[in-house]
């Protein structure tokens, strides 16, 4: 029996029940859309009673399949005002697959603001207890204790910033170390659970039953053809890109394009690109006795992670992924690894979206608050953040917001999400899947960087503003069922590239759940997702004037293209026209 487990936070009751019939073949974002469009008015407040905080599994999290650990969060966005998932790779989504439980759902929240719980759960169910002296901590200090006191407990928590409330906050997972390490960053969700009341998650899967597989032989006959494909692509396999040089391969890659948004996405080359790259951070980790090829979860086969040494080789953190390395890096000037990592450490510790984090930076730059470049300047704004200084609370709720408190125009959000690492002006098609994405800004929603820049399931001019609506919406429609698998997206390249890999993650969700669905069905479900999640927003009062690029992108110029975002509205339009009938 696959179990929810209700978590009401206002009389601090716990409840495990059966997952209902309506739910029983979804995981992963599937089911934390489709439960937040069910139980949360759309116009709720995020951080009001109302709103729920939903933590689901993949379909196939929990089980032997290649790279299938993550976990997704969902709820109404404090960020973007709209339906929000958000999941992360962590040994804890496993955990709570092999205890049985589909989904978490928190709700209500306690009469004091200031009143934080833990929820332990183990295999026979779960209570609510006081957080204590675990409530304000830095996320470094909590794992520490947490370990003292619980053991090797898998946890799930919400920084000093999701305590105050910071549409910025992410919510953090522990990795294979029980670092605090593993981001369901983007979209506030952890100020969503600040809201709660709810410090952490603590799981203990000690004697859980593991993952029921309906057909064993079907989802071995998957799991074969899906790990030979992820073996057998270039920058999946062993020894290929990801696992040599990590995501910050992408640095170099996406400069050469003129893609690499630099200064607040003022440019498209960074000068500093190669003192950052995927290249130097392997080779100074190798130095200095860092890891490269670190995994995220056991049964991860990718192993895309890494640990930064400092000088003296002593560990500083992990990890130095692409999205983190270029927004704290090239968006803001700076082209130091190790002032980088320790801004990545204060994300880590104090709860940030290290993606929103970076664009927030880089417009407080813009505003005259610090130099671009200068990275001493730039830990002391995100120290405030943690300290919930008045400009730390500003800088705190986003990119968006702190352009509106500084009166300014060159703006990156889309439905006041900061965008990710790609220049829409220089890579068309990204900026469509930013822009008619339910979730804002969001690079992993429909990853059209793949066929544009890495050739990867085709090839696309990146510069070239027609077509790309159709790209967007079959990467976004993909996406959708993909994040409700519990695989890691990364093994789209191979998916995309391998009929039988792509053959392979299908069977493996028949063999777990007993169904018979084809690609075409995996089609219909990821279409079915997002039409919730659009119809989700419409009721919030998006339309599709929120479809749009920031103004500065069609007039400003970017070098060193000197492109401005040129796809038509009608263009874009056309997403949201197939995505945007009836549930």
């Amino acid at each position: 029996m696959r179990k929810l487990v209700r978590v009401n936070m206002t009389d601090t009751t716990v409840r495990v029940e059966e997952l209902p019939e309506k739910y029983r073949f979804m995981g992963g974002r599937w089911l934390t859309s489709t439960l937040v469009a069910d139980e949360v008015p759309a116009t709720a407040h995020p951080l009001g009673p109302n709103n729920r905080l939903v933590f689901a599994p993949g379909i196939v999290t929990g089980t032997a399949a290649p790279s299938s650990g993550r976990i997704s969060v969902g709820a109404k966005s404090p960020l973007t005002g709209g339906i929000k998932e958000a999941n992360a790779g962590t040994p804890v989504a496993q955990s709570l697959a092999r205890m049985g439980i589909a989904a978490i759902v928190i709700e209500g929240q306690p009469e004091e603001n200031d009143e934080f719980f833990v929820l332990k759960l183990n295999k026979d169910g779960g209570e609510l207890e006081r957080a204590e002296d675990l409530a304000g901590l830095g996320l470094y200090e909590f794992a520490a204790r947490v370990q003292e006191r619980f053991g090797n407990t898998g946890f799930i928590a919400t920084g000093p910033a999701g305590e105050k409330r910071m549409a910025m906050a992410g919510v953090c997972c522990n990795d294979t170390e029980f670092r605090p390490s593993r981001y369901a960053g983007r979209g506030g969700l952890g100020a969503v659970m600040g809201a709660k009341g709810l410090k952490a998650i603590l799981v203990d899967d000690t004697g859980a039953p593991g993952v029921c597989i309906a057909n064993e032989d079907l989802f071995r006959v998957g799991l074969r053809k899906l790990s030979d494909a992820l073996r057998e692509h270039p920058i999946t396999r062993p020894g290929g890109t990801l696992n040599t040089l990590g995501t910050a391969a992408l640095i170099n890659v996406l400069n050469e394009a003129g893609g690499l948004p630099t200064r607040n996405f003022s440019s498209g080359r960074f000068e500093g690109a190669s003192r950052i790259a995927g290249e130097t951070i392997a080779e100074t980790a190798r130095q200095r006795g860092g890891k490269t090829g670190h995994s995220c979860h056991p049964g991860c086969i990718i192993r895309c992670s890494n640990i930064w040494a400092r000088q003296d080789g002593s560990e500083h953190v992990s990890c130095l992924e692409y999205e983190s390395v270029w927004a704290l890096g090239a968006n803001c000037g700076i082209d130091d690894l190790d002032t980088i990592a320790e801004l990545i450490w204060i994300c880590n510790d104090s709860g940030l979206d290290t993606i929103e984090a970076g664009v927030t930076l880089a417009v407080a730059m813009e505003a005259g608050l610090a130099a671009f470049g200068d990275g001493q300047a730039a830990i002391r704004l995100l120290r405030e953040c943690a300290l919930g200084t008045p400009l730390g609370r500003i800088l705190g709720n986003g990119a968006a917001f702190t352009g509106r408190a500084f009166g300014l125009t060159r703006v990156p959000t889309v439905k006041g999400q900061g965008m990710p690492a790609y220049e829409p002006r220089a890579v068309k098609g990204i900026g469509v899947t930013y822009l008619t994405s339910p979730m804002g800004a969001d690079h992993t929603a429909g990853y059209t960087v793949a066929p544009e820049i890495l050739s990867v399931g085709g090839k696309a001019d990146p510069l070239l503003p027609h077509g790309k609506a159709d790209i967007s919406t079959n990467l976004q429609v993909a996406t959708a069922f993909l994040d409700s698998t519990g695989y890691c997206l990364f093994i789209a390249f191979a998916i995309l590239d391998i009929p039988a890999g792509f053959e392979g993650m299908v069977e493996t969700c028949n063999g777990v759940l007993g169904t018979a669905w084809s690609g075409e069905d995996a089609t219909a479900i990821g279409t079915q997702i997002l039409r919730t999640e659009r119809s989700f927003n419409e009721a919030a009062g998006f339309t599709r004037a929120h479809d749009r690029p920031p103004e500065f992108m069609r007039y400003e110029t970017l070098p060193p293209h000197n492109q401005v975002y040129d796809v038509p509205d009608e263009e874009i339009d056309r997403v949201a026209a197939v995505l945007t009938e009836s549930r």
